[in-house]
């Protein structure tokens, strides 16, 4: 089976509009939670999310490609734009199309265009919806939308596993190249979760935090909403070795698990397992991971359960690995976390710099690792993970080295 590398990446963030500029942010500590913008916030008890400001739809679609487009599509396919832009690569080739693969993940779909269209008809009592409603919520759209814009026409569909949905898509997407069914693959996540309805339903859970996202930190009161896309371009090596692509890491493994237990509290266990399947497929050791980019969401079952899970799988090397969560900086963006996690990941190999886990005040007792807190880290990092553990005990991981290695 080839070895698989990265060779774009793009990225609409809290952080940034691009993927240099959130990298960027993530290394400078910026946090972008704030009082939510976009939607009115008097009814809701937390009014704070990480939002992307600045995004102009109007600068990148023409009217009737708009019309076409849920704010979740339009993350995903800018964010594609700029990741196929940097592979150099022309997808709409009769030679490269039919080997191109598209898989994208999110956990909710079109959820503005859901959250509308009930407006109209519960609220203004308007039993007309806009004609292109369910082509704009179906949680393919994005997948579909980059395959026309770019002229893919290999395998082309969509993941949705609440928060491991982005990890769930490019593990995906590695598995159909290193299969053979595929030499490229666009793949990564995207989510505008950002709603009225949507803010409401999390509250209604009780693991949204008041102040602000604090993972792993003893002060820590839940999670901060997010939103944005991550999409990237994944390459069989001996193909980007063959145009002389320039090679941004390697995608060394994946692993996936299920607790097979409670719906919404997570399981050391599985995510240990998941953590052991992606070291063991990548042919890395423990001791060869140098930085983790943790689910991390900052509430008080997720953190202390990822830290033991982090112990389980890499046993005495746990106290000498750094573990960040980002979503302290943008939040936690459900379907799209892991993809614009994974740029962290490729910052952290490419630049040997460890992001921060800001707003961290007091450590947590049973939270007993490195969380690089509060300011990035310069060091090298030869391998690293990226985490997604879901609701539902779904669990994702990434093992990615240096390149080269």
């Amino acid at each position: 089976m080839p070895r698989v590398v990265v060779t774009g990446m793009g990225s609409i963030s809290p952080l940034g509009l691009n993927a240099r500029d959130t990298w960027k942010a993530m290394c400078e500590g910026v946090c972008a939670i704030a009082p939510i913008e976009s939607i009115p916030r008097d009814t809701l008890r937390f009014g704070i999310a990480a939002e992307v400001h600045d995004f102009d739809p109007q600068a990148h679609f023409d009217p009737k490609r708009l019309i076409l487009l849920d704010r979740f599509s339009q993350f995903a396919l800018v964010a594609a734009a700029e990741a196929i832009a940097q592979s150099g690569l022309a997808l709409d080739s009769p030679e490269l199309s039919p080997r191109t693969a598209c898989v994208i993940g999110t956990g909710i779909g079109g959820e503005l265009t859901h959250d509308e269209s009930a407006r109209r008809m519960y609220a203004e009592g308007n039993p007309r919806l806009h004609p292109l409603t369910i082509v704009r919520l179906m949680a393919n759209a994005p997948s579909s939308q980059i395959s026309m814009a770019f002229g893919v026409r290999g395998p082309a569909y969509a993941v949705s596993s609440a928060c491991a949905s982005s990890n769930h898509a490019i593990a995906q997407a590695f598995d159909l190249i290193r299969n053979g069914r595929a030499d490229v693959a666009i793949s990564g996540g995207s989510e505008a979760c950002i709603s009225l309805g949507g803010m409401r339903a999390w509250e209604a859970m009780r693991v949204l935090a008041d102040d602000t996202c604090r993972p792993f930190s003893k002060q820590r009161h839940g999670l901060v909403l997010g939103e944005g896309a991550g999409i990237f371009v994944l390459e069989a090596l001996p193909h980007a070795q063959a145009r002389g692509a320039t090679i941004l890491a390697e995608l060394a493994g994946v692993g996936q698990s299920a607790d097979a237990g409670d719906i919404v509290y997570p399981s050391a266990a599985g995510a240990a397992a998941a953590i052991r399947g992606a070291l063991d497929d990548g042919g890395l050791n423990a001791d060869q991971v140098d930085y983790i980019n943790a689910h991390g969401t900052g509430t008080l079952a997720n953190d202390c359960t990822e830290t033991r899970a982090i112990h389980l799988a890499l046993g005495s090397h746990a106290q000498r690995v750094a573990v960040s969560s980002t979503k302290s900086m943008h939040g936690h963006a459900l379907g799209a976390a892991g993809a614009i996690e994974l740029i962290a990941v490729l910052g952290a190999l490419r630049d040997g710099v460890a992001p921060p886990t800001v707003n961290f005040i007091d450590p947590d007792p049973e939270c007993d690792l490195d969380y690089v807190p509060n300011l990035a880290r310069e060091m090298p990092v030869r391998a690293a993970l990226s985490h997604s553990f879901a609701f539902g005990g779904l669990n994702a991981v990434l093992a990615l080295r240096r390149w080269p290695n």
